[in-house]
């Protein structure tokens, strides 16, 4: 492993410890914050699709709404399991290997020769793992899908990257 990859792991390890021991169930608070945010992004994604015509418009109107029903699914999964009892130690090992997880896939992604130029957001929860952010082409978006899978530890990939020039 090199510097980068090393420290990456190291900061995500500290941090995940810090957040770990400190971590609570969903409050309500933090649910009504989720779920209005996913709101406001089907409202943006919407307002997205209002500019485009045709099958183009019913095709993006489908997008936006799944998406929505996928987050509001999470959310609702999220504090389902919230709700459950969960020792300090299970919560902070999940987020432990969460950080993990985050931090292998970003290497693996920053150290992947076609993908060097690309701006991949990566983030995890529950070993899913969830990219973001712009690239080249389609061609990019399914290489990093490829790269995170094959990092032990991942159950899922979502995908919300966008190639750049057709947002």
């Amino acid at each position: 492993m090199n510097n980068f990859t090393l420290n990456a792991l190291a900061v995500s390890i500290g941090l995940a410890f810090s957040i770990g021991a400190s971590a609570e169930a969903l409050s309500s608070a933090d649910y009504k914050s989720a779920r209005d945010r996913i709101a406001a992004e089907y409202k943006f994604d919407r307002a997205d699709c209002a500019a485009m015509s045709g099958d183009a418009r019913s095709r993006c109107y489908i997008d936006a709404k799944s998406k929505q029903k996928a987050a509001r699914a999470e959310l609702a999964a999220d504090r389902k399991s919230a709700a459950a009892p969960e020792s300090n130690k299970d919560k902070a090992q999940g987020y432990v290997d969460d950080s993990v997880i985050t931090a292998k896939v970003k290497a693996a992604v920053f150290e992947d020769a076609s993908l060097k130029s690309a701006e991949i957001n990566v983030e995890t929860s529950k070993g899913i793992v969830q990219l973001s952010g712009f690239v080249r082409s389609r061609t990019d978006i399914n290489r990093a899908v490829v790269v995170a899978r094959r990092i032990e530890g991942v159950r899922s990939v979502k995908n919300d990257m966008i190639v750049k020039g057709q947002q």
